[in-house]
Parts: C-alpha cells; structure tokens; sequence
C-alpha cells in the first residue's frame, strides 16, 4: 500500500467510461496507489481508482492502459511557500531582456 508520509508528486485520474477494469495499471504501479472500484461503471466494469495519496507522477499506469484516454497523470511541480513569488505560476526561473 500506500506511504502517506511521501509527498505527492503527481495525480492520476481515471474516466470510468473508458476503463474497462483490466487491472493492469494496478498491477504496473511502482507505489501501489491505484485499486480496481468495488462499484460498476454503467457498463458493468470495476473501473480502476487512485487511492489519493503519494502518486509519483512516473506514467508507467498511461503506458500500460489499452484504453486511450482512460488514464490521465499530471506532474505536481511545488513551489517553495517561505520564498516570495515574483514570477508566474509554472516559470521557474525569470529572465530578462536587454535592448541595445
């Protein structure tokens, strides 16, 4: 299972109308982070569910899933909250242009 106290560095997703409960993505993820839902999809499938905590963000789930769009997996990129923010969200560094 799961280690709660390692910090997330990705979420996965799953659209249960496209899962078909093949199990693969639980049986591929590094973390142990997804399980197939006791409860059926409306064409009768265990659908495959992130657990919520400590996703790596690795896509080895999306590499292995058969279904295109049943997996989608989003990298967490964190920001340091004691440092001030003088650039945009998602830009790690900022630079700046001279003219001559």
């Amino acid at each position: 299972m799961a280690n709660p106290e390692k910090p997330n560095r990705g979420q996965m997703r799953v659209d249960a109308d496209e899962c078909k409960g093949c199990g693969l993505c639980v049986d591929a993820c590094p973390p142990r982070v997804i399980l197939l839902n006791e409860k059926l999809n409306r064409y009768g499938y265990r659908t495959a569910m992130y657990t919520g905590v400590s996703c790596t963000a690795c896509g080895i789930c999306f590499m292995v899933c058969p279904e295109p769009g049943a997996i989608t997996v989003s990298r967490i990129v964190p920001h340091a909250s004691d440092e001030p923010r003088d650039s945009a969200p998602g830009i790690a560094e900022k630079s700046e242009c001279a003219s001559n």
